[in-house]
């Protein structure tokens, strides 16, 4: 939601997904590529269902996956780095991506300062399994852990299904949209 991930980073993502799922299932490409557009629909998070399904490493899959330098194919509206600085409250990163890319991009993006906290899928667990977005058990304790009243967090979000999670469990909603072509992501 921070940077126009359909501009090329979702493509770059998506294939190495492909990639994985298809020399980890040995399957054939085009199979692959059903599947993890399967899991990633059902689930929220294609390494969710590999690792439930076909017990995959997450953290292999993770680094495997978002292998790639992120600011050379970033595209960020500009001046965010102003706007963070303006926007009222407490910020908190919360995302369904492994923090050595949420890292990169908070980095590129110049936003580093202005988070006060950092939630990637690595932290995303509750009793010991992965729960992220748009998992409401997971958004209800993120509230609590960060002391934050119902009704007075807000999501800011490209994606519909996390909304409504969010807004299930106390969140105001926002819905981030024109970022460039639609998503390669179902």
């Amino acid at each position: 939601t921070l940077h126009d991930a359909a501009h090329a980073i979702f493509d770059a993502i998506d294939s190495r997904m492909t990639s994985y799922v298809e020399r980890h299932l040995q399957v054939d490409r085009a199979e692959a590529d059903r599947i993890r557009r399967h899991y990633w629909l059902r689930y929220g998070a294609t390494m969710i269902a590999l690792l439930r399904h076909h017990r995959v490493d997450p953290h292999h899959f993770l680094h495997e996956t978002h292998d790639f330098e992120v600011v050379d194919l970033l595209r960020a509206e500009r001046g965010l780095a102003r706007l963070f600085a303006r926007l009222p409250g407490r910020k908190v990163l919360l995302t369904n991506a492994p923090e050595r890319y949420a890292r990169a991009v908070v980095r590129a993006l110049a936003i580093d300062r202005h988070l006060g906290a950092r939630y990637t899928i690595e932290t995303m667990r509750l009793h010991g399994s992965f729960r992220p977005k748009p998992s409401r058990s997971m958004l209800r304790h993120m509230l609590a852990r960060e002391r934050v009243p119902q009704g007075m967090a807000v999501l800011v979000e490209d994606s519909a299904v996390n909304l409504r999670a969010a807004r299930a469990v106390g969140f105001r909603t926002v819905l981030v949209t024109g970022h460039g072509r639609a998503p390669s992501r179902p």
